[in-house]
């Protein structure tokens, strides 16, 4: 383990590792690049179709139950499948099947965090819109999507993290990422490539992670804990009610 890590430290020192398309800014880059594009398109897929089966009721065990293929089918054979038709239709190797993989990875937390959160918002709530006169899409921009928000937002957090973790497999099909270091470090006697490779990878993800949590305090700041400011404003000096103002 101790020449593996010496090894890691040799190539973090070299030039190598940090120039050119091989080093490490340019595949972090592309590995972000991808799985960006695999969540956006996951995204523009899933939260509609998430709402509005949430909104209406109906159809979820059937939706649940395709979306869920995702899950189901590992990701390498996604891509083992799509790799002859990405080429006898000219796609190619890299981008596009490794795009398509993820993005059927990343589908089934969004959707199914769209849809219990909408589906699952208080009748009370709805029922008092809908006295207000809301309708329909406004029903949905007003009251239902601002309640199921968190939800939404822990399953876009679950699937860019999912992503970003699983993406290394495109290196398997050509794309140049992160991947591309462990494949090429996988073979080679000199695991410092392989090992730079996983830690880049797992920083990227608890990056990806933090950057969601943080979103997700600032989107929805009515579910933030009271901090001990708060609690020491309630409370008097000897630890009862605080005093009325005049």
């Amino acid at each position: 383990m101790s020449g593996a890590l010496g090894d890691m430290w040799d190539y973090l020192r070299s030039s190598e590792a940090w120039s050119g398309r091989n080093g490490l800014p340019a595949l972090a880059w592309a590995h972000l690049r991808v799985s960006a594009v695999a969540v956006l398109v996951a995204a523009a897929v899933a939260i509609p179709a998430g709402v509005l089966l949430g909104h209406v009721k109906r159809g979820a065990l059937l939706a649940v139950s395709v979306v869920n293929i995702g899950r189901a089918v590992p990701s390498f054979a996604v891509l083992a499948l799509l790799l002859p038709f990405s080429l006898r239709y000219g796609f190619g190797l890299g981008f596009w099947p490794t795009i398509v993989a993820l993005v059927l990875l990343a589908v089934p937390p969004i959707f199914t965090n769209t849809y219990t959160g909408v589906r699952d918002v208080p009748a009370d709530a709805v029922e008092a819109a809908q006295g207000m006169g809301m309708r329909g899409g406004e029903l949905v921009r007003r009251v239902e999507l601002p309640v199921a928000l968190p939800l939404v937002l822990t399953g876009l957090r679950v699937s860019a993290v999912q992503v970003v973790a699983t993406a290394t497999l495109g290196a398997l099909v050509g794309y140049r990422n992160l991947g591309t270091l462990i494949v090429t470090g996988f073979t080679s006697p000199n695991k410092g490539r392989m090992l730079a490779g996983a830690v880049a990878v797992a920083l990227l993800a608890l990056a990806v992670d933090a950057i969601f949590a943080l979103a997700a305090r600032l989107l929805v700041p009515w579910r933030r804990k009271p901090g001990r400011w708060a609690d020491a404003a309630v409370a008097g000096p000897d630890g009862g009610a605080a005093p009325a103002a005049p």
